[in-house]
C-alpha cells in the first residue's frame, strides 16, 4: 500500500471537487489523489461501471482510505450543480450537458499549469509527439546525469502520465516536457493564469508540433477543427520561446502564426532554403541543422537505435528544441544515439526462429503503417486493422503492397479496409477476433530473416480496452505462441 501524502499545498482546503471520468490511462486518476491531499472533499463520476474501471479502482485502494465518493455508470445532474470544481476529462466532450452546470472546470493539466514552478516543454501532432516528447526527457535527463544543468527532468501528459504526479517535488531549475493531445490543448483554449497577470496558462519555453496527418475525424467536425485545437499549443507564446514544426502546408501555417521564434525541419536536404533549419542528409545520412550563426552540423546520428526515416524526423524535431534550449550539439548527438525508443511504438520486443517482433499498436491512423512498413530492409509480415476513425485508408492499402503478407484483426475499420485491399489485389487473411488467431496466421506466413508488426492503423475499440491494452495482449500471445 502506499498512502497519500499532503502535498503541502491548502489551495482546495474544504472544496467539493468532481473527477468527471476516473478513466484509465491516468489523468483522473492522479486528479483525485492529488485534490485529497490537497484537502478537497472529492467525488469521482464515470459512465462505465466498476468492472471496466477495475485497475484505477485497484490503484485507488492501494493509496489507503482517501474518502472518495464514488458514482459509477452513471452521472448525476446534482454533483454538478453542487461542487465547486469539476475536473474533466480529455475524453469528455466540452458540450456536455453536465459540464454547463458546473461553476468551474478544470482538467489534471490546467491544475498543473497554474502551479508549474519548472521549465516547459510541450508537444503535440498526429505521430511522433510520443517519440519526440520521450526523447527530449531523455536527452535532458542526461545532461543532468553528466552535471550540464541542475535539478531534474519529467516527462507527463498524454503519454499516460499525468504531470500531478510530479508537480509537488518540482523546482525552478527542473525540466518538464508535456505531450498533449488536441483535445487535452483545446481544453486550454484562451486559459489565462489564475494570479491576474494577463498570461496564457499555458506559454512553452518550446512547442515543438510533430507531423500532421488525419486522425479523430470521428469526434472533430473536420480537419481544419482539429488542427485549431493543436494550434493553441504555441498561442500564449511569445518572442522569447520557441516553435518546431514541419516544412509542409501545416506547419508552415503554424510558424506564420506564432509569436514565438519560428524553427522549421525538413525531410530532405534544403540547405539552400534559409527559412529550414534541420533536415536528414539523403540515403540514411544523419540529421543536420544550421544554427543562428549559419553553420551547419550534425545533430542526429545516421544510425538509430529505433528504425525508420520517420524515427529521424521525430528526433530532428527534437534536436532543434534542446538546442535552443541551450544544450551543446555533439551532447544532443551523442544522447539521441542511445535513446531506445518507447513502448508500443515500433517496439521490438522478442525474436524467435529467426523472426523479429514489433509491437507499433499507437500506429493509429493509415500513414503511420506506410511508416512502419517502410522503415524494414526485411520483409515484413504485416497485423493491422480495427475500429474506424472515419479516415482515408488509401495509405494503408499502399503500404499493403509492400508487405509479404497481411493480416487483419476485427472491427468496422477493417470492415471498410477489406474491399479496398480486394479491389487493389491485395490477399489478406481474418479479420480475426482473438489476438491468438492472428499472431498464428502471422507465425505460419513469416520465415527466418522476416519482421512481424502489429500496426493497425485504427482505433481498439471493441476487441481492447486501448491501444496499449492491444500492445500488450500482442506481446503476450507472441511470446506465448513463439517461444524464443
Amino acid at each position: 500500500m502506499t498512502p497519500v501524502k499532503n502535498s503541502g499545498t491548502n489551495r482546495y482546503d474544504g472544496m467539493k471537487v468532481l473527477v468527471m471520468g476516473l478513466g484509465l490511462h491516468g489523468g483522473g486518476l492522479e486528479s483525485a489523489r492529488y485534490l485529497v491531499r490537497s484537502g478537497a472533499r472529492v467525488t469521482v463520476t464515470d459512465l462505465r461501471d466498476e468492472k471496466v474501471l477495475a485497475p484505477s479502482l485497484e490503484k485507488l485502494r492501494e493509496s489507503g482510505d482517501l474518502g472518495i465518493r464514488y458514482v459509477l455508470g452513471r452521472h448525476d445532474a446534482e454533483d454538478f450543480k453542487q461542487a465547486d470544481m469539476v475536473i474533466k476529462n480529455p475524453g469528455v466532450p466540452p458540450d456536455s450537458p453536465c459540464l454547463a452546470l458546473s461553476r468551474r472546470v478544470e482538467t489534471d493539466i490546467s491544475l498543473f499549469l497554474a502551479e508549474n514552478p519548472a521549465r516547459l516543454t510541450a508537444v503535440t501532432g498526429s505521430k511522433g509527439k510520443s517519440s519526440v516528447v520521450s526523447a527530449m526527457r531523455w536527452v535532458l535527463a542526461e545532461a543532468r546525469r553528466a552535471g550540464i544543468l541542475p535539478g531534474a527532468a519529467h516527462l507527463g501528459g498524454n503519454i499516460t502520465v499525468s504531470p500531478l504526479t510530479f508537480l509537488d517535488s518540482l523546482s525552478a531549475g527542473d525540466d518538464v516536457v508535456l505531450d498533449l493531445s488536441s483535445w487535452q490543448l483545446g481544453d486550454l483554449r484562451g486559459r489565462l493564469r489564475p494570479d491576474g497577470t494577463g498570461e496564457a496558462l499555458l506559454k512553452p519555453r518550446a512547442a515543438v508540433l510533430t507531423a500532421i496527418m488525419e486522425d479523430h475525424l470521428d469526434n472533430y467536425p473536420s480537419m481544419a477543427a482539429y488542427v485549431d485545437d493543436k494550434r493553441v499549443i504555441y498561442q500564449g507564446q511569445d518572442s522569447r520561446d520557441l516553435t518546431v514544426a514541419q516544412d509542409d502546408p501545416w506547419g508552415r501555417s503554424f510558424l506564420a502564426e506564432t509569436r514565438g521564434r519560428p524553427l522549421a525541419y525538413a525531410g530532405s536536404p534544403v540547405a539552400q532554403a534559409p527559412t529550414v533549419q534541420g533536415w536528414p542528409e539523403p540515403g540514411n545520412g544523419p540529421g543536420l541543422v544550421r544554427l543562428p550563426g549559419g553553420e551547419i552540423l550534425e545533430a542526429v546520428p545516421a544510425k538509430l537505435l529505433v528504425p525508420g526515416a520517420h524515427a529521424k524526423m521525430n528526433l530532428l524535431a527534437a534536436a532543434l528544441a534542446l538546442l535552443d534550449l541551450g544544450l551543446p550539439p555533439a551532447f544532443v548527438r551523442e544522447s539521441l544515439g542511445t535513446f531506445p525508443g518507447i513502448e508500443h511504438r515500433l517496439e521490438f520486443f522478442h525474436e524467435a526462429g529467426g523472426v523479429r517482433f514489433y509491437n507499433d499498436t499507437a500506429a493509429t491512423v493509415p500513414h503511420a503503417v506506410a511508416a512502419a512498413v517502410g522503415a524494414f530492409d526485411a520483409p515484413v509480415v504485416l497485423v493491422t486493422g480495427g475500429a474506424d476513425k472515419k479516415l482515408n485508408y488509401s495509405p494503408l492499402v499502399e503500404a499493403a503492397k509492400q508487405a509479404k503478407a497481411l493480416t487483419l484483426l476485427a472491427g468496422t475499420g477493417s470492415a471498410k479496409l477489406a474491399p479496398l485491399l480486394t479491389h487493389a489485389g491485395i490477399r489478406y487473411s481474418g479479420p480475426f477476433d482473438t489476438v491468438d488467431a492472428a499472431v498464428r496466421t502471422a507465425l505460419d506466413a513469416a520465415a527466418p530473416g522476416d519482421v512481424v508488426v502489429l500496426s493497425p492503423g485504427c482505433a481498439s475499440f471493441g476487441m481492447f480496452v486501448n491501444e496499449f491494452d492491444r500492445g500488450r495482449q500482442w506481446k503476450e500471445a507472441v511470446r506465448r505462441l513463439a517461444p524464443s
